[in-house]
């Protein structure tokens, strides 16, 4: 069966006609099929949701019961069938339950990685290399300038400035699902026992993290119920870097903003937010590890979706592989 007759972008998101699905959808659809729980692709408002457990869980939090008509939960490796065509889940690596999804039909298989990373994280499970005909590749980070630092050494960074700076509250801001989480659990892997402050948007996800059995810590709320702002001195606050725009952050003792972020290697994006901290702390693949991922896999064809499409497509066609972009819009970036 022919690829693109199996699965093709559509206003919606990727169709797969003959199964009757979409894969991330961007608006309601009647079937749809979701690789991970970040709001870009995981969105409420579909009659059936096929994701993983854990993904399921998070889009109840994030979303309320009414999220979706039905809901069906798959396991990592377990292949179903839907209306004939046959899907399966795989680890993607980005957060907690992420799943790569291969579909397959009449000897054709179409592997779409969501949003994924090689590097090691305790909070979810590794990316695993799923072979195919067709690998569908996110591209964020799809630039050979983005070669990302080890995270202990962006965490020994963080620990570093709270030695130099007793005295000031130290802000990361990072995304809620994932990227917080695994902040945290880098500052505890690296020694770092104090209490970890967090903002009230993400306090049920990190307690959803525990309750699957991540330990992080002991996690307190980052309220200040009086105006005394030397009661988090020489603390870490973590919270979304949308709350530092607001009195929320001016609350706090000598702030000193930090962001976890793949786009903190950008030093005119890290000035524009204000950020005194970068860490380059990603949840995506760099450079390398896409173009080594596509090696590993070695596919007959590549198509890249939601990120520099461009220079991927022609790192691939210069090593002979099939390749073109999807120009799938609707997926933002801000969750790496």
């Amino acid at each position: 069966m022919r690829a693109d007759a199996l699965l093709y972008p559509a206003p919606e998101g990727l169709y797969c006609p003959e199964g009757g699905f979409y894969v991330d959808p961007v608006r309601p659809v009647e079937r749809a099929l979701v690789t991970h729980g970040h709001s870009d692709h995981a969105r409420p408002g579909h009659v059936n949701v096929l994701a993983t457990r854990q993904t399921l869980d998070i889009m109840r939090l994030r979303y309320g019961d009414g999220f979706c008509a039905n809901e069906q939960a798959v396991g990592f490796n377990e292949e179903l069938l839907v209306n004939g065509v046959k899907v399966s889940f795989h680890p993607a690596g980005h957060v907690l339950g992420s799943a790569q999804i291969a579909i397959e039909r009449n000897g054709t298989r179409i592997v779409v990685s969501g949003d994924y990373k090689r590097r090691p994280d305790p909070t979810c499970a590794p990316y695993v290399p799923v072979a195919c005909d067709v690998f569908i590749t996110e591209a964020t980070f799809a630039l050979p300038v983005f070669h990302h630092p080890d995270p202990l050494d962006e965490t020994g960074k963080l620990l570093a400035s709270l030695r130099q700076f007793p005295e000031r509250t130290h802000l990361v801001g990072a995304y809620a699902l994932g990227k917080a989480q695994r902040v945290i659990r880098l500052l505890r892997d690296a020694g770092y026992g104090e209490p970890i402050y967090i903002h009230g948007a993400m306090e049920k996800l990190c307690d959803y993290y525990v309750g699957q059995g991540i330990d992080l810590g002991e996690l307190l709320p980052a309220t200040i119920e009086s105006s005394d702002k030397s009661a988090f001195k020489g603390a870490v606050v973590i919270g979304p870097s949308s709350a530092f725009a607001d009195r929320w952050a001016r609350r706090f003792n000598e702030p000193l903003p930090a962001f976890a972020s793949g786009w903190m290697m950008v030093r005119q994006r890290a000035k524009q937010l204000g950020v005194e901290l970068p860490l380059v702390i990603s949840d995506h693949c760099d450079w390398p590890e896409l173009t080594e991922t596509i090696r590993e896999l070695h596919p007959a064809e590549v198509w890249v979706t939601h990120g520099r499409e461009e220079a991927l497509v022609r790192w691939c066609q210069l090593q002979g592989i099939k390749a073109k972009p999807l120009h799938l819009v609707g997926y933002e970036d801000e969750a790496d």
